[in-house]
């Protein structure tokens, strides 16, 4: 596996008649992220995984702080999973002329609901990120795994917006055996914690199961109660059109839905989704 640190180094080498694969990451790899190398290696000749930190999607100093950093054992997971370039920029190679005055992506709706409602800032930093990791690897495809379902969505605005040429895969949420979503930040939780934190898919799957006979308001306060007793501090869990995110009060079984959750959990927000039909 190549180890690339430049956006120059990068181009020089995919500079070939091949097809490219791109799965850009925050490091802190699991299962999640090796299931999308996995499915690229399938589909492209080269795939390309990137390990950046981005701080400009941080709407919180203390979150990115914390984030975990673990670069020496996600090297060892992309060599096992046959990666074939490990891009590892620096801040100063993403942001070779600092951090203010960045560009603003017209995000629309998708930034006023949800995740865009509650972490402002958040949507724009990460499209600014793709966008430049998309012109450094210059890919033929983008994979995405779909526990981030708002953040694909965002990222394929920002694609649609730019004209990029790269066509978006998305992939299936992997989870523990227990129903709990594969996610970096879970590496921060307690022992004690890990137990609870499924209650956060157990909610969701509960909705699904009782979405058509009860009312979704009784059944989202009943989760929040649930949860709150169990030490979590719920910031939302709403029903919303699947392919826009258009926030619906009930169920309607004429559009794709799906439920998403964001939740603390000894100050660490998970976020999850479900789709209803």
């Amino acid at each position: 596996m190549y180890i690339i640190k430049t956006i120059l180094e990068l181009q020089n080498l995919l500079h070939q008649n091949a097809s490219v694969g791109f799965v850009p990451t925050m490091g802190a790899l699991h299962e999640g992220h090796i299931s999308l190398i996995e499915k690229s290696r399938l589909e492209n000749e080269i795939t390309v995984c990137s390990i950046f930190i981005n701080p400009t999607q941080f709407n919180n100093q203390s979150d990115f702080e914390k984030y975990p950093v673990t670069i020496d054992s996600d090297i060892e997971k992309l060599i096992e999973a046959k990666t074939d370039v490990l891009f590892l920029p620096s801040v100063n190679e993403m942001y070779p002329t600092g951090m203010e005055n960045i560009p603003i992506y017209d995000i629309g709706y998708l930034d006023t609901v949800l995740d865009g409602k509650f972490r402002p800032g958040h949507f724009n930093g990460v499209s600014l990120i793709v966008h430049k990791l998309l012109n450094a690897v210059q890919p033929h495809k983008l994979y995405l795994g779909e526990k981030d379902f708002q953040q694909c969505l965002v990222i394929k605005r920002m694609i649609l917006l730019q004209k990029l040429n790269v066509e978006v895969i998305t992939c299936p949420t992997l989870r523990d055996d227990d129903g709990l979503a594969k996610s970096s930040r879970n590496t921060r939780l307690s022992a004690e914690a890990r137990l609870k934190a499924p209650l956060i898919y157990n909610c969701l799957y509960a909705i699904k199961n009782n979405i058509s006979t009860i009312p979704f308001e009784q059944i989202q306060q009943s989760c929040v109660q649930k949860l709150a007793q169990n030490g979590f501090e719920t910031e939302y869990i709403l029903l919303a059109n699947a392919d826009n995110l258009e926030i619906m009060t009930d169920f309607d079984d004429t559009k794709k839905m799906i439920v998403l959750i964001a939740s603390f959990l000894e100050g660490i927000r998970l976020i999850d989704n479900l789709r209803m039909n």
